[in-house]
């Protein structure tokens, strides 16, 4: 008999794959395991040499990088006592390895062709004991705290030497790759005093102390180079943030790779040839583009890690009911690892069942998860809302469902409108219509997953999400008295504070809910806050105090009314944790998360208890 299920701290025993990277035979990726007792993650990079089938490892590491001669492994050391980040270097034959840098905040690394020099991108903030000063927007930013005048750092470090020999600032947002001796920086298009980030970008080619403007005011951005063409990925000019991103190759003239009709997530370039993944209706696929754009890895998965070299393409792959693996394209695929399949083949997973309804004008993608039932039995059902909103959902490893259809829960999923993974025009018609058609999808879907599952129970339906699916959460209780419960989870509540106070809100906002917020009426028609008084179902909300993406005084104004109106409403505020709390928290912060979540639901869906006493509770 197996001691191995589902509860809140069964994510602990997972082996978590990241950063791949192809060199020649060797491959290098980080391989994260999750320590309870000292409550914190510990990361080791994995070197695997394809040709011998062996696999070596450097333990308290993180962001490999194999140099282009296939001879050496830059990698990365947080050292906790000077709270700095330091680069080594090791030798691929016997992983011997000497320190080159130490340096505060490091945010990238990345070989030259002569597998001499690092580029070191990273970034430096003011850094006064007592106050923090800027003059520019945004003042913080999600997962990165207060910018404090942050430049961001350009350094040329030669690892023989040890010595940084070149460097050069540039505003933040900035990014920069090597272009053969040179290296090509993008740095966000300003527009009088405001900056129009991740709309517009000035592209920069510095070499030697000279820089040259390569464009100007481009919706696209450099993001892979082989010394003699730039891979751009974006669009030559946006109207939108939410519109798709497609790709581009720069050689002098500018060439179309990619245009549509999906997105493109990241891509690689390698001898000429362009490999990229894209979304499609709920999966990510390898697509490749030798004169002309094809698909070459197709599958009910979601591919999330990419590298290419010399026709061979390593990636990081996860289906619905497993964790990534590595896998190898060669025109074959091949597996490479299986750290989790153990662990899996004694827990009992739920396959995420497809189908297709139609919302008002649109087809709509939705799936649920059928928990194990006895005949005639009646189960409760959760409804999960992705975030952004232009998120997506479909054949992805969601732990949290996993965990409640074991619970004995069906879970439903659905790609609304404005979702990614379709048509640009089907992401683009949410804007400024948030909460109203895409909402109706959510019904609508649910509707029809209860024509096919009659053993779902009407009576007992709960939703959640995070994000935008926390706000779609306070919006459906405020909307309709089909949920019995819901869970909302670093939501928006008042659009008006969400534009003034979110790091993103002065361009984000202002696309999805309308101009000119002071006195454009969607602030208020769409925001959640105002139909309080409608809300007649419990509601448990969650929310980071350290999420500057969805600032905490959107989930406190909603708890602080519905108390004053006397809706039955709690709120947990964990101290610690980015916008991405649910899976960037420390190890304990998530188990107790998943505890309360799944607690919340059982006490409502199927126990109808009063109150919610978490007294006890969360000792662990």
């Amino acid at each position: 008999m197996s001691n191995i299920e589902w509860n809140e701290k069964t994510f602990s025993r997972f082996a978590y794959l990241g950063d791949p990277r192809i060199s020649g035979d060797f491959v290098a990726y980080t391989l994260t395991k999750v320590n309870m007792e000292d409550n914190k993650y510990e990361s080791t990079v994995v070197v695997e040499n394809l040709e011998k089938g062996s696999r070596r490892f450097v333990e308290n590491a993180s962001m490999p990088r194999i140099s282009p001669d296939g001879k050496k492994l830059a990698f990365t050391r947080f050292n906790d006592d000077k709270k700095a980040t330091e680069i080594w270097v090791a030798e691929l034959e016997n992983l011997s390895s000497k320190k080159v840098l130490t340096a505060k905040n490091v945010r990238s690394i990345e070989w030259n062709d002569d597998s001499r020099r690092l580029l070191v991108v990273g970034f430096k903030r003011n850094d006064d004991e007592d106050f923090v000063f800027d003059s520019d927007v945004p003042y913080w930013f999600d997962n990165m705290g207060f910018l404090d005048g942050e430049k961001t750092t350009f350094w040329i470090l030669d690892t023989e030497g040890e010595e940084i020999v070149e460097e050069f600032e540039k505003p933040r947002f900035s990014s920069g790759i090597w272009h053969g001796d040179g290296v090509v920086i993008n740095v966000p298009h300003r527009e009088a005093s405001k900056p129009e980030l991740f709309k517009f970008w000035d592209i920069y080619l510095w070499k030697d102390g000279d820089e040259e403007k390569l464009f100007e005011r481009v919706s696209f951005e450099a993001i892979d180079s082989d010394g003699k063409g730039l891979l751009l990925r974006g669009k030559r000019e946006k109207k939108y943030l939410s519109e798709h991103d497609w790709l581009y190759l720069w050689d002098g003239e500018l060439k179309a790779v990619y245009e549509g009709p999906l997105d493109v997530y990241s891509a690689k370039l390698d001898g000429g040839r362009v490999y990229f993944l894209v979304p499609d209706s709920g999966r990510v696929n390898l697509y490749l583009w030798d004169g002309k754009a094809e698909p070459a890895v197709v599958g009910d998965h979601w591919i999330y890690g990419l590298d290419v070299d010399d026709g061979r393409a390593i990636l990081l792959i996860m289906t619905a009911t497993r964790i990534g693996e590595l896998y190898l394209y060669d025109g074959e695929l091949k597996h490479i690892t299986d750290y989790n399949g153990p662990m899996f083949a004694k827990l009992k997973t739920f396959e995420p069942r497809h189908f297709r309804f139609k919302s008002l004008d649109l087809e709509i993608d939705g799936w649920y998860l059928k928990p194990e039932l006895k005949e005639n039995e009646k189960a409760p059902v959760i409804v999960f809302v992705h975030g952004e909103p232009k998120g997506m959902y479909g054949h992805r490893f969601v732990y949290e469902m996993q965990l409640m259809a074991s619970k004995g829960y069906y879970v439903v999923f659905v790609n609304p409108r404005g979702s990614d993974g379709y048509t640009e025009d089907f992401a683009l018609r949410v804007l400024e219509r948030t909460g109203l058609e895409d909402f109706q999808d959510i019904l609508n879907g649910i509707e029809e997953f209860f024509k096919l599952e009659p053993q779902a129970d009407r009576e007992r339906v709960g939703i959640t999400g995070i994000s935008y699916g926390g706000y779609m959460t306070n919006w459906a209780l405020t909307q309709s008295d089909l949920f019995k419960a819901g869970i909302s989870e670093n939501g928006i509540s008042y659009w008006l504070t969400s534009y003034a106070f979110s790091d993103i809100g002065l361009w984000f906002d202002v696309e999805v809910i309308g101009q000119n917020p002071l006195e454009n009426e969607n602030f208020r028609k769409l925001s959640p806050l105002f139909y309080a008084k409608n809300v007649k179902a419990p509601i448990l909300i969650i929310h980071s105090l350290e999420d500057y993406r969805c600032p905490l005084d959107q989930s406190l104004m909603f708890y602080n009314v519905l108390k004053d109106l006397g809706r039955e409403a709690y709120l947990a505020v964990f101290k610690k944790g980015p916008h991405g709390h649910s899976i960037r928290g420390s190890p304990k912060h998530r188990s107790k998360r998943y505890k309360l979540f799944a607690e919340f639901f059982e006490r409502k869906l199927k126990k109808y208890e009063e109150g919610f006493e978490v007294k006890g509770l969360l000792k662990s």
